[in-house]
């Protein structure tokens, strides 16, 4: 069963998340300059939580890896790491939504449905 944040909950979470996303964002940027072709294994691997066999290519693969590892220990979902774009899961009104996250931002404002994504985002007026 996953864990639901609340935004409360989820903006606490940052003081954690927030410096491990700026660490993923660093080293996904060095592979894909360095390794372009291998990028494409890591960003599928990152969705399935990560690949012991890739992580052992390079070593930023590694700490990857333990980061992505680290992320999902947290239920904190990694949309896209070249932004920063994580979600939590959340309840509203009785079903599953995102809390939205964007690196840079100060803390979460925005949710959305599981299905709508970024685009979808709206501000949050509940805790």
């Amino acid at each position: 069963m996953p864990k639901y944040y609340t935004p409360r909950e989820a903006n606490e979470m940052l003081v954690v998340v927030r410096p491990m996303v700026e660490e993923l964002m660093g080293i996904a940027e060095r592979i894909h300059a360095r390794q372009p072709e291998l990028w494409e294994m890591a960003k599928k691997a990152a969705g399935n939580g990560g690949s012991a066999n890739l992580s052992k290519l390079l070593p930023d693969f590694d700490r990857f890896h333990a980061l992505m590892h680290r992320m999902n220990d947290l239920n904190v979902e990694i949309k896209d790491v070249f932004i920063g774009l994580i979600d939590f899961r959340a309840l509203h009104e009785g079903r599953e939504v995102y809390l939205c996250w964007q690196y840079g931002e100060e803390n979460i404002k925005y949710w959305h449905d599981i299905e709508a994504g970024f685009q979808g985002r709206q501000v949050i007026d509940w805790d």
